[in-house]
């Protein structure tokens, strides 16, 4: 995986976001609450005002490049975004039921969480279809992260090394090495994965 994901905001992304219930209310009121105007948003996230109208219009569904620089530009993570309305500080169950969907399409990005920050990691259930990918460029970032495949098969490429990994095998690395993960089989890739600091601003 990566669990930190880099996508080209300039490339049009079939990996959209799971949006809040109202996704475009979620972003309003954050950046009313910040004081910014929408012009000023777009400025400081590096994305034109229309963009801005459109997401908190709703008339589009952002990739994950984008709103992750929409959220960044208010200082923010993703997972901040996507629970800051419901903290629940003393959770330590979840049910699959309530993991918070980041993406979905090719790649399903399931993240535990509380919305604590204080959390140290951030713990995903990762699924990426046959021929999907976390980015068509090697991807590097402060950090550490590790995984373990559950199903299926998925190829690493870390620095100049590219290994395939299948059930039952696993990685751990500095984020900091380049690196790159694509499902390259015929069948789904299913894998949990753990990655710090637990920020998922990439």
């Amino acid at each position: 995986m990566s669990t930190v994901l880099h996508f080209d905001p300039n490339v049009q992304e079939n990996r959209q976001m799971a949006p809040p219930q109202d996704l475009g209310a979620h972003v309003r009121a954050l950046r009313e609450s910040l004081g910014l105007s929408q012009r000023a948003l777009a400025r400081l996230a590096g994305v034109t005002n229309a963009t801005i109208s459109n997401v908190e219009q709703n008339a589009v569904s952002p990739s994950v490049a984008s709103l992750r620089k929409i959220v960044r530009a208010m200082g923010h993570s993703l997972a901040d975004f996507f629970t800051r309305e419901d903290p629940q500080h003393s959770r330590r169950i979840y049910r699959a039921a309530d993991l918070v969907e980041l993406a979905m399409g090719p790649v399903s990005l399931r993240l535990v969480a509380t919305g604590d920050a204080k959390h140290t990691l951030h713990m995903l259930h990762e699924r990426y279809a046959p021929g999907a990918d976390t980015s068509s460029e090697m991807l590097s970032h402060p950090g550490e992260e590790a995984g373990l495949v559950i199903e299926g098969t998925l190829t690493l490429t870390l620095g100049d090394e590219q290994q395939t990994l299948g059930p039952g095998d696993a990685y751990q690395f500095p984020s900091t090495i380049p690196h790159r993960f694509e499902n390259r089989g015929t069948e789904p890739c299913v894998l949990v994965s753990a990655c710090t600091p637990a920020n998922f601003s990439g």
